[in-house]
């Protein structure tokens, strides 16, 4: 297993094929999840990661309420050299409170990255992303806020997730129109059996050089386990099943294509479905909370699909409607979106 790099879109960030996503760290008795692990097998994972050459770290404020940062930011300031990782971190909506109080989106932004840099016990993140899109804030206060988080030094670059790609376009145009920072990356739904960014993002981000690094890379393990196989995240994620459980029909398809590979090529079936992902984007985040994951993961960067098995693995496909964040995150119908200030 020998670890690749790649320079993360139009950044001077040299970051690994593998992602590691830290959203299964974090105290299990708080937060939205209930099947994070703890502070102790956190750090053997990381261990393990930088081991197996991992240089890209992804968490957020939001992941186990804050827990995650924390976790995460120990392990990598007693392992490893800060020069030598590339942290990502990511900051929510405002609140009601926030709105009601009369913080605008700039104040929140630098009030965010406050309370992660203190989280992760760093001065600085390398990447600092707008999370979920906030229909009820201006974005020009949104990249406000986060250019000046540039500029102050508290993060390098700026990424977005969970965006459609006209969001994209127009937050980059008005970066552009001000002079402020523009983000370097996407960070998206998109796997084997949820492909809907190729329709609009991937034209984007190749004509743009925007870095994508998708999350639910292995589909919450429903691109990873065969059928029958389970887990505590399958048995407990609730989240899981309703980006999942209506398409699973259709979806089966696909995931007894992958079994077929990874039983032709003697690898697991993880080893297919990343194979296929590293071949569309930059860095896919792969989540882990047992050690043979982040392994099983960089393992993938030693399988290298025929044309033919790509088009195997693609030719089931049916269209998909969002589900996950983008599903339960828009405005009515009837709203207007807020774009400037102005």
């Amino acid at each position: 297993m020998k670890m690749e790099y790649i320079k993360l879109g139009n950044s001077e960030l040299e970051v690994s094929r593998i992602c590691l996503g830290c959203m299964g760290f974090g105290d299990s008795s708080i937060g939205q999840h209930s099947w994070t692990i703890d502070e102790e097998h956190t750090r053997e994972i990381i261990s393990r990661s930088l081991e197996l050459g991992v240089n890209f770290f992804d968490t957020a404020i939001a992941y186990q309420l804050g827990t995650s940062e924390q976790f995460v930011g120990r392990a990598l300031r007693d392992m490893a050299k800060r020069t030598d990782v590339v942290v990502a971190t990511k900051f929510l909506p405002r609140t009601e409170n926030d709105i009601k109080a009369g913080i605008d989106g700039r104040q929140h932004v630098l009030n965010s990255i406050n309370k992660s840099l203190e989280h992760l016990g760093m001065d600085y993140v390398d990447l600092y992303i707008y999370h979920i899109w906030d229909y009820n804030t201006p974005a020009e206060e949104i990249l406000e806020g986060m250019n000046e988080a540039v500029r102050s030094g508290k993060a390098r670059y700026i990424g977005i997730a969970n965006a459609y790609a006209y969001q994209l376009a127009k937050m980059n145009a008005l970066a552009e129109k001000h002079g402020w920072a523009k983000f370097v990356s996407v960070q998206n739904h998109y796997n084997l059996i949820m492909r809907e960014e190729e329709r609009e993002m991937f034209k984007l981000c190749r004509e743009d050089n925007i870095a994508m690094t998708p999350y639910s890379a292995l589909a919450s393990g429903k691109l990873a386990k065969r059928p029958g196989e389970t887990s505590k995240r399958q048995a407990e994620d609730s989240f899981m099943h309703f980006k999942y459980d209506a398409t699973a029909q259709q979806d089966s398809i696909i995931v007894d294509r992958v079994v077929e590979l990874a039983d032709r090529y003697g690898v697991e079936m993880t080893q297919i479905s990343l194979a296929w992902l590293l071949t569309k984007v930059e860095s896919p985040i792969v989540g882990a909370t047992k050690l043979h994951h982040i392994e099983g993961a960089v393992k993938a960067l030693d399988v290298h699909l025929t044309d033919e098995d790509i088009r195997y693995l693609e030719e089931p496909y049916t269209p998909h409607s969002l589900s996950g964040v983008m599903a339960v995150n828009k405005p009515k119908m009837e709203e207007k979106p807020v774009w400037a200030a102005n």
